[in-house]
């Protein structure tokens, strides 16, 4: 399907996959999310409650923890992935699980990733597995060798592993068909990070794109970073791909520069992040026969750019190197709405011990209330389809009835 006229505006599609009781619980969800003060005191008294050993693992999971994440382990995330899959939209399986640090622990993650790309085999509604670079290496050691500094034996020795388990997760999804997707981390990490991922996409990426590095926006420099990996690139005969989003660590990127007195290395304001994510569309899209391009956004303007600069160029809604991403549990309206008009989409979707994951549910919290407009439009959404619905006095559609408004193109 090609030069499809997009809206971000029907809920009808947007919360087709919904029923009147999922719509009532992310409504309160959010709504709770939108008073600032109840997420930032949460963290200390949901840690408190955890180590008292208080009922609260229960409330988590029925609320923030099933609106947000897929299971606790890979098996329970197959309803996630199936209901998804019903309306054309991916699954990104995301092993959610951080802050760990000893080489057990790294094991463990690299296991998960493996299992994830199993799981993903042949399965065409999990088209990407992805992890998280500080979930297979030492934080510490990263940032050491970020700043060049001499490793001892040992060091050398850890980073050697970090190393192997970062081929390891590459070369199985070569090997399985199933990219991968390297997320992004803080600056005074990621020069490593880069490094890393381009000898894995220099290594996997000479026919196809099985391997995407992540930049984050929001850096002064990641345009001109994009640019430079185009034409490393060209140069060296692979192909690339880019997940883009805006980023994640904007506040703790400002206070450590400050604190060390160095410039800081994001945007002071969010127009120059919007242009410089925007421009990245563009330069992505104008190379798209070396580039392939995954736009991690939950912002509209951005999404249509992103579908106006595809009609301009004459190519297909559901071109291999171009897809659409959102998190699990947000943004459902760019999601069903693009997947409807047949492009590609994916939802990254979280999981892991509901315990073990409350940090990334807390950041997610914390992220919505500091994106503006966020919350806002989210309750505006579910308000407008809870009217529709009461209007029309009807049901949510039909299981039946969504397939036919997802029927293939």
């Amino acid at each position: 399907m090609r030069n499809s006229i997009v809206s971000f505006d029907n809920t009808e599609i947007a919360f087709s996959g919904k029923k009147n009781e999922d719509l009532n619980r992310a409504y309160w969800l959010f709504k709770m999310i939108s008073y600032n003060w109840l997420v930032n005191i949460s963290p200390p008294f949901v840690n408190f409650a955890i180590w008292a050993h208080l009922p609260i693992k229960g409330l988590i999971r029925a609320t923030a923890f099933r609106h947000f994440c897929g299971g606790e382990n890979i098996e329970e995330c197959t309803k996630t992935i199936d209901e998804l899959g019903k309306y054309n939209i991916g699954a990104i399986l995301d092993y959610s699980v951080e802050g760990k640090e000893s080489e057990a622990d790294f094991d463990t993650g690299l296991e998960q990733i493996l299992a994830t790309i199993r799981r993903a085999k042949g399965d065409k509604h999990i088209p990407f597995s992805v992890f998280k670079p500080t979930g297979m290496a030492r934080f510490g050691l990263l940032e050491k060798l970020n700043a060049k500094k001499d490793l001892t034996k040992q060091e050398q020795a850890e980073f050697e592993r970090v190393r192997q388990r970062f081929e390891t997760i590459c070369r199985t999804g070569f090997e399985n068909s199933v990219p991968i997707m390297i997320d992004a981390e803080e600056t005074w990490i990621q020069d490593v990070i880069d490094g890393l991922v381009t000898e894995m996409m220099m290594k996997f990426n000479k026919e196809r794109v099985m391997v995407y590095n992540t930049i984050q926006m929001y850096r002064t420099d990641r345009l001109e970073f994009l640019k430079e990996s185009y034409e490393h690139a060209v140069q060296h005969n692979y192909l690339i791909g880019m997940k883009i989003v805006r980023g994640a660590y904007h506040e703790k990127e400002q206070k450590r520069a400050a604190e060390k007195g160095y410039p800081s290395p994001v945007h002071a304001a969010k127009p120059a992040t919007d242009k410089d994510y925007d421009d990245s569309l563009r330069f992505c899209v104008e190379h798209v026969d070396r580039i392939a391009v995954c736009a991690g956004t939950h912002n509209e303007n951005s999404s249509l750019l992103l579908t106006e600069l595809m009609k301009e160029k004459n190519l297909p809604n559901n071109h291999p190197h171009i897809w659409y991403s959102q998190l699990y549990g947000m943004s459902d309206h760019i999601s069903y709405n693009l997947s409807q008009l047949g492009y590609n989409v994916c939802k990254y979707v979280p999981y892991g011990p509901v315990t073990a994951v409350l940090p990334y549910l807390i950041r997610r919290a914390q992220e919505n209330t500091s994106v503006s407009g966020q919350v806002g439009r989210e309750l505006s959404l579910i308000l407008a389809e809870k009217k529709r619905r009461s209007d029309d006095k009807i049901k949510p559609t039909s299981s039946q009835a969504s397939q036919e408004l997802y029927a293939p193109h």
